[in-house]
């Protein structure tokens, strides 16, 4: 998972994260800019034990990878909850980010198209094993491929964000309003990368699929859909899925910024070795990628929500709540290896990734803006991140995740880690850059 926009790192968020946990701050490549401002600011009276480590560890990140800012939230039954802020929600500017602020949370939004396909199934108006022709006759092969290939990345269909002339047209237009026929001519226009259920290959053409399937079923937008089915009876009332021609995120929220234009990070959101001291530095600015339009992301990774929403959704994506009793446990049994080198207990499932035994949840990265949410079943700790920066400029890693690494390291350690692998990462050939 070292991809780009709403490209969900998740061949490192759920390996690495977890794979390398006993690390709590990573090396220095440079120094940062000091505008950036990575200060903490507590936001509890109440300091669990862990979180003195973490007030230390997670600026040094921060620094490391030229992160802005940075909201953490750690609810733990048995050690205590924490949350705090850090750095600034604007670069050049004292603007402290807060737990409050609305952020795009890119690829979280795939595990709300896959909780409402599968409340669909529970009411027995589809199935899993229904052939996604059956709702699109144009998807090439798509009498082989089915739901459950679709929510599991299991279809092998080329993700239109790989497409050059499409990140050509991000950058030109970056307040363009796309339709999902659009997107899916795109992904139409290359052949599959692989057969129907033969590996796992991340693609966002998936899901704009259940997108459409969601809006044929119920006779609503996805955005309606998403707010009926979900955010109402969770109360989340700071999330919602734009429609397309909304470019606006609601007050207040940061500034988001990315390393590289759309075209520059089509295959990684790294900075070329020769440009990375100047990032670290801060000579070499981010772009500001606050305002682009999300509809290319859709159904895919175009939702908007607060950390505070975030961490009620995760305890009820991977505890209970928006599905009956059999449809999550068939969820939660649906994880499968994304490759034959990922640890026991790590892989992704009908739109819900496994980064542990136990461990569930999602990440999340689109232009601006990087993602983390867990739930842990065994002990019912739940972890929220949020940046303001879509990946680190030292290995274009997900922001939110490079955070997560130094939070999961000091509550769990490695050695309590079940399947963490004490040396290298395997990355999956199949990772969708976006």
């Amino acid at each position: 998972m070292t991809n780009t926009k709403s490209r969900a790192v998740f061949a490192i968020a759920a390996v690495a994260v977890l794979a390398m946990s006993a690390c709590t701050t990573q090396p220095s490549t440079g120094s940062a800019d000091t505008s950036t401002g990575a200060t903490e600011t507590p936001t509890t009276a109440a300091e669990p034990d862990y979180s003195a480590k973490l007030r230390d560890a997670i600026p040094t990140v921060m620094t490391d990878n030229a992160i802005p800012g940075v909201v953490v939230m750690v609810q733990s039954p048995s050690k205590g909850d924490w949350t705090s802020t850090f750095g600034t929600a604007e670069l050049g500017r004292d603007v402290p980010i807060t737990v409050d602020d609305y952020l795009r949370i890119g690829s979280n939004t795939k595990t709300m198209t896959s909780t409402v396909i599968l409340q669909l199934v529970q009411e027995g108006v589809l199935s899993l094993d229904d052939p996604i022709s059956k709702f699109r006759p144009d998807v090439p092969g798509g009498d082989d491929i089915t739901i459950a290939d679709l929510s599991e990345m299991r279809s092998g269909l080329y993700s239109y964000t790989f497409d050059p002339a499409f990140n050509a047209t991000l950058d030109a237009e970056p307040q363009k309003a796309w339709t999902a026929d659009e997107l899916l001519a795109i992904a139409f226009s290359h052949p599959a990368n692989a057969a129907p259920a033969q590996v796992f290959d991340y693609s966002n053409t998936n899901i704009v699929l259940l997108g459409v399937v969601i809006e044929q079923l119920t006779g609503m937008s996805a955005s309606e859909a998403f707010d009926e089915r979900i955010f109402s009876p969770l109360g989340l009332t700071h999330t919602h899925l734009p429609a397309p021609d909304d470019s606006s995120i609601p007050d207040t929220h940061p500034q988001g910024y990315q390393f590289g234009t759309n075209v520059d990070t089509i295959d990684s959101y790294a900075v070329p070795a020769a440009q990375l001291p100047d990032a670290l530095s801060g000579t070499l600015k981010p772009l500001d990628q606050t305002d682009a339009n999300p509809s290319w992301a859709w159904t895919a990774g175009g939702a908007i929500s607060t950390p505070t929403d975030l961490a009620v959704y995760v305890k009820a994506l991977v505890g209970g709540g928006l599905l009956d009793d059999d449809t999550q446990k068939l969820r939660l049994d649906s994880v499968q290896s994304m490759s034959s080198g990922s640890p026991k207990g790590v892989g992704y499932g009908l739109g819900i990734a496994q980064f542990a035994p136990g461990i569930f949840g999602h990440d999340g990265q689109l232009p601006g803006f990087s993602s983390f949410m867990a739930y842990n079943l065994d002990t019912g700790d739940t972890i929220i991140i949020g940046t303001n920066l879509s990946a680190s400029p030292v290995d274009g890693q997900n922001a939110a995740v490079v955070v997560g690494k130094s939070i999961i390291g000091t509550l769990y350690g490695a050695s309590d880690v079940p399947g963490a692998p004490a040396a290298t990462v395997p990355t999956p050939t199949s990772e969708a850059p976006k």
